[in-house]
């Protein structure tokens, strides 16, 4: 049985970290609020560029088209860019998108295709690296960005647009975490490379109650559209995982502060319970040694 004063000790240790998980709370939710609006702000207009490449697309015939929308026609090279948190601390964030990617990857290789893996962030490179290291051809690392920008999106989008470029993959896949609240962070994956059409039935519609002339033409549109919108994609994502990942620390930072409070009740019965035995303990051996006498 610990002593009384390992007892102290552990009571004080697990108020100085209760301390700093209380801390860590208050922070995340103050970051929370300003990452939630973020990424509810860039959705508007995430979605729209999709309906307006749609739209142009449905004008565009197969020869026209650029080749980040068309993709090389073959389906043998998969490239995955994984997007996870910098840090730790906040829950089965950053293990959840890693399990929907290494669930992707088990499915692509038991169907004889090649896989290539580009992780953005620290945490999902160290959880994939484990059992894909081979595979994994870049990493990206964005802990020195005080909030993330477009500028990080448009760096990672340069890099997977010159890799396609040169032949290096045929269908590229984002992973990233979509924020729906503080409690529910959804791992989601999407296609980016061959650009898809979301809204292509709106756009259908559209084009079915208006003709729309452009100019230039249409694969000149899309030929500086379609890397425009990966960026977007990209942007929206490092946006929907800083919203997530302040979510999910913030649970998490809870969580652990309650914990702490009933591991120092538990700790303080011990130490009172121990504290009161010692004492009768004392308490017996003088009355016996007093009717000794």
């Amino acid at each position: 049985m610990p002593s009384l004063k390992d007892l102290r000790n552990r009571i004080a240790s697990v108020k100085a970290t209760q301390k700093i998980t209380k801390a860590m709370q208050m922070v995340a939710a103050a970051k929370l609020r300003r990452a939630q609006e973020a990424a509810e702000a860039a959705r508007p207009y995430s979605q729209r560029m999709g309906a307006v490449l749609a739209n142009i697309a449905g004008a565009v015939s197969g020869g026209d088209a650029p080749a980040l929308m068309t993709g090389t026609g073959k389906d043998d090279t998969h490239l995955l860019v994984v997007a996870t948190a910098e840090r730790g601390l906040c829950g089965g964030f950053n293990s959840q998108i890693a399990r929907l990617a290494r669930d992707h990857i088990r499915r692509l290789q038991a169907a004889g295709k090649t896989v290539k893996i580009i992780t953005v962030g620290k945490k999902g490179n160290d959880i994939l690296r484990r059992d894909f290291a081979s595979l994994i051809i870049d990493r990206i690392e964005l802990r020195d960005a005080k909030q993330v920008g477009f500028i990080h999106a448009d760096m990672i989008a340069k890099k997977v647009i010159g890799l396609f470029n040169q032949g290096a993959f045929d269908v590229c896949t984002l992973f990233y975490s979509e924020f729906k609240s503080v409690i529910s962070q959804i791992p989601t994956a999407q296609q980016i490379i061959p650009a898809a059409a979301p809204a292509a039935a709106d756009a259908k519609a559209d084009a079915n109650s208006a003709v729309y002339e452009y100019e230039p033409e249409p694969g000149e549109i899309l030929a500086d559209l379609i890397p425009r919108n990966i960026k977007v994609q990209i942007f929206r994502a490092l946006l929907e995982n800083a919203a997530g990942e302040m979510g999910a620390k913030m649970s998490a930072m809870d969580s652990a502060t309650r914990n702490a409070g009933d591991m120092i009740n538990r700790l303080t019965i011990s130490y009172n319970r121990q504290r009161q035995a010692n004492i009768t303990k004392e308490l017996i051996e003088i009355i016996s040694g007093a009717e000794a006498l």
